[in-house]
């Protein structure tokens, strides 16, 4: 990773500031009930088309704007655009260049993970309101910025963790809160997924990126290296430069359940981590970094959250077998656990529906609640405020710092460092039987890695007594690309 000095540094600050600071007060203006909002889409490749979909169709909002380096990709989206609502977006490789339009109002950011941030808090200083994807941010210190951001220029920012408006679990939550059922032990999160990337990647070597493409751009905050097609437009989330892993991707829906389950969980006292990442039966060339089996545990002054991704793969592996997909929460509480929206009371089998709750707070689409609260300009009425988002994904960067900071170990061995709860014990358990059943793996000749145990200082939203961990809180940025202090 390339270093700069702090002149650089402060340098690099100066220049983003200034590049959204002119249209700041322009931007920032009240919408009235029934005036149209104007919306911009950053990143309109995979889920960006969802976030078009979704906003294309509320009556009062049109989406305007579409931002994204690859300019390959905004005929369609236009056309497609044009054939829905009737209008016809206007287009920018640079989001600097969007923020400068004083037309704009919102933006929707659906880019790679190490963008989300850097959006989010040039919108606001522009005035803009902002939808952000999961997870809001690449590292800890991002994810700050971001609520301070929002704050400081009084912008609602909602965050697209679509099950903090699902009525199903804000029920579970109810209950879990109610003391109903005993004090919560063990919070439980699975993010086990079929699909690309899950499986080996392959290895793409170096080449010149597509003329459509601004590369420059599309790096934005990371380091510069060279373009692969391993990385534009989906694998990215499987490098550190660019993405956070599994349990950044689709882990941070299940993280946020299993956070919100906590009573008063913000961050934990102390974070683990083991795994790895096993494509073994391929060609074994793999040029992914992140994890694909992986679990966490962490250790919330009583409640354990236990985090758990198995690499699975809607093909079968070399053995004939194929793993099944598991993603989902579960909650294990005095009384007995509550697992598929059912209470299976303690020493029993068999469950029973859960009682209704009265809930008070909203549910319903996450979207439309974004927008309503831009009418309203009501920040404590959004289901997934930037705040929740940013402890959310902060779990998921704690986990990942603690692999990272891990060693090669052979396994059987240094379990006993996540500790003996039943639970840990049958995640690591799966991940070996996985190994072995589906990818035919001999693990007396394996090594997995093993991370230390990292106490946690919430308040600061620091690692306690190491220096090399909290180097992995943050990062360096390159300039012009920079998250402001």
């Amino acid at each position: 990773m390339s270093r700069h000095t702090r002149r650089e540094f402060l340098k690099g600050s100066a220049v983003a500031a200034a590049a959204v600071a002119a249209p700041m007060v322009a931007s920032s203006r009240v919408l009235g009930a029934n005036e149209m909002i104007h919306l911009g889409v950053a990143g309109i490749h995979g889920r960006g088309g969802s976030h078009i979909g979704e906003f294309s169709k509320m009556k009062g909002v049109q989406v305007s704007h579409l931002i994204d380096p690859d300019s390959s990709l905004f005929e369609a989206r236009v056309k497609g655009i044009e054939k829905a609502a009737g209008n016809r977006p206007k287009c920018f490789q640079d989001i600097r260049k969007a923020l400068e339009d004083k037309d704009l109002d919102a933006v929707s950011v659906a880019t790679c993970n190490h963008w989300h941030s850097l959006i989010t808090i040039w919108a606001c200083q522009a005035g803009k309101d902002v939808y952000v994807e999961k997870p809001c941010s690449h590292n800890i210190f991002e994810g700050r910025k971001c609520v301070e951001a929002a704050r400081k220029y009084q912008r609602i920012v909602s965050h697209g963790t679509q099950s903090r408006g699902d009525k199903r679990w804000a029920q579970v939550i109810e209950l879990i809160k109610s003391g109903k059922y005993g004090k919560l032990l063990v919070s439980k999160a699975y993010a086990s997924k079929g699909g690309k990337g899950r499986w080996s990647i392959g290895f793409k070597e170096p080449q010149q990126p597509p003329k459509e493409l601004d590369f420059d751009i599309w790096l934005g905050p990371a380091p510069k290296q060279p373009y692969h097609e391993n990385i534009v437009h989906y694998n990215w989330h499987w490098f550190w430069d660019f993405g956070n892993g599994e349990i950044g991707n689709q882990g941070v829906h299940q993280m946020d359940i299993a956070r919100w389950g906590i009573p008063g969980g913000l961050l934990p006292k102390s974070v683990i981590s083991m795994g790895g990442r096993y494509v073994e039966g391929t060609d074994n060339k793999d040029q992914g970094q992140t994890p694909n089996f992986q679990v966490a545990v962490m250790d919330f002054g009583g409640p354990l959250l236990v985090f758990e991704v198995l690499g699975v793969t809607e093909k079968k592996g070399p053995t004939g077998k194929s793993w099944p997909k598991h993603v989902g929460n579960e909650f294990y509480l005095e009384a007995g656990a509550i697992i598929d929206n059912k209470f299976i009371p303690k020493g029993k089998t068999e469950g029973e529906k859960l009682p209704e709750v009265t809930l008070d707070r909203p549910t319903g689409n996450i979207f439309a609640n974004f927008i309503e609260c831009v009418r309203s300009r009501k920040q404590q009425d959004l289901m997934a405020d930037i705040e929740v988002a940013h402890y959310s994904a902060a779990l998921c960067h704690l986990a990942n710092a603690s692999y990272r900071m891990g060693k090669q170990v052979p396994f059987g061995q240094g379990y006993e460092a996540l500790g003996n709860n039943a639970h840990i014990c049958q995640s690591i358990a799966d991940i070996e039987g996985d190994l072995k059943t589906v990818l035919g793996m001999d693990l007396a000749k394996k090594t997995y890695c093993l991370g230390p145990r990292l106490k946690v200082d919430a308040a600061a939203e620091k690692f306690v007594g190491n220096d090399e961990a909290n180097k992995l809180l943050t990062r360096v940025y390159r300039p012009p690309y920079v998250v402001p202090q």
